[in-house]
């Protein structure tokens, strides 16, 4: 006996010539497209055997209240992790406010997230979901559109115009930072940045690639890290031991910034009269550490706010909207110097 394989709402979309996002509502009997679209669509359905299963039925005639979010991390980063916990709370923020709840989740992979959602979806726990640290070619955004469950993405994504996102300005906050270390000086800096495979990783090391050559500055040497303080350790610990360390290092977040201080404390040398230090996410352990770390704020909890409305805007009415924030604040404090020139 042959099983044909089961049809999915991408083909539907694609014979009825309209969005995935408008399928899942047409289908789904929700409002947010015209009577024409739902028209269109339902005789495609037809016409390709698409059938709902009941879980899929049921999920459009009632609502959880809930909003899903799964992170790939294992539990003990949230404690440590500031830009994890902002972020939680402006999601937490605009949910408060629509009378919405947080479904959150952790998982050790990424291909653990995709059956998250099915369970979700099948069990109706879930409206949507807010993705965040997406990779490219991504299973989790794949996944979303083959099952219809609505999502935002806080940062980019390579996925499909459906599904809405707000993305930060990498281009524009690396030039700041460039633009920032010529002025004082520096000519060779390196930057300790986190993980290889993510998507925002890669727009931030094109961003800085393009940042040094328009500045002129004369290297630029990138360490991809986990994002720890460990991680952060080895990596300056590896720049500063080489025969011509760098004068100045951009870190990725806060938490690699402030451990670097220890190294250059161990190593007999001082930020920042050996080296300057600049931290990406900048957060209260950037203003206690001694010296207080030259950080860039990029106001994660806004970012993640402005994610759960858009989402929350495509629930209601199937509207998908994608954002850039302006670049990131710079805010200059004693870890930064002008640079000096060094004595043999």
């Amino acid at each position: 006996m042959r099983f044909s394989r089961r049809v999915t709402i991408r083909q539907v979309a694609t014979r009825a010539g309209v969005s995935e996002a408008a399928v899942s509502y047409a289908l789904n009997g929700r409002s947010g497209v015209s009577e024409m679209t739902r028209a269109k669509v339902l005789a495609a359905a037809r016409e390709l055997g698409w059938a709902p299963n009941l879980a899929a039925r049921s999920l459009g005639l009632s609502r959880a209240n809930a909003i899903g979010l799964v992170l790939v991390r294992p539990p003990r980063v949230l404690i440590v992790d500031s830009y994890l916990t902002q972020m939680l709370s402006g999601v937490e923020a605009e949910l408060n406010r629509n009378g919405m709840s947080l479904l959150l989740h952790l998982v050790d992979e990424v291909d653990d997230t995709v059956d998250v959602y099915r369970r979700w979806f099948a069990g109706r726990h879930v409206d949507g979901v807010i993705v965040t640290d997406v990779r490219p070619q991504d299973p989790r955004i794949d996944a979303l559109v083959e099952l219809g469950l609505p999502a935002a993405v806080i940062g980019g994504h390579t996925g499909p115009d459906t599904i809405s996102s707000v993305d930060a300005d990498a281009a524009g906050t690396a030039a700041r930072v460039a633009d920032y270390l010529r002025a004082l000086g520096h000519r060779s800096f390196a930057r300790v940045a986190g993980v290889a495979e993510l998507l925002h990783t890669r727009q931030r090391d094109a961003a800085f690639a393009a940042a040094v050559d328009r500045a002129g500055l004369d290297r630029h040497r990138v360490l991809h890290t986990n994002y720890s303080a460990v991680d952060g350790m080895r990596a300056m610990l590896d720049l500063m031991s080489g025969a011509d360390p760098p004068t100045a290092v951009v870190f990725d977040n806060d938490v690699m910034a402030a451990a670097a201080l220890k190294v250059v404390h161990d190593l007999g040398r001082s930020v920042p009269g050996d080296v300057s230090v600049i931290a990406w996410d900048d957060s209260d352990l950037c203003q206690i550490t001694v010296p207080a770390i030259t950080a860039v704020e990029q106001t994660p909890a806004h970012q993640a706010e402005l994610t759960a409305r858009a989402l929350l805007r495509t629930l209601h009415t199937g509207d998908v909207s994608h954002i850039t924030l302006p670049p990131g604040t710079l805010h200059v404090r004693e870890s930064t110097r002008p640079l000096r020139p060094r004595h043999p």
